[in-house]
């Protein structure tokens, strides 16, 4: 089964990156876009930090083991059409 790194972009530069050093061990793209999802979702729930004042500016950069980018997943696609009204 393939890794994927979940790095996290709150803010510009290289300094607005909190890079995953674990990854996750999933199935494919599709399950590693769901992950971020779900994870995004948890953090928007839960976390309070000072360097992210908003979560829905946040995305998830999500790489494969030889760091290649596989997805961008915005946290506002946390959102569905459903949650709007």
């Amino acid at each position: 089964m393939p890794r994927y790194f979940f790095h996290l972009r709150y803010g510009p530069g290289p300094d607005g990156l909190a890079r995953d050093p674990e990854g996750d061990d999933l199935a494919g793209p599709d399950e590693a876009r769901m992950r971020a999802l779900a994870m995004a979702r948890d953090l928007i729930a839960r976390t309070r930090v000072q360097a992210v004042r908003d979560w829905f500016a946040c995305t998830f950069e999500v790489t494969g083991e030889d760091g290649r980018a596989v997805a961008t997943v915005p946290f506002a696609d946390t959102v569905t059409e459903d949650d709007e009204g």
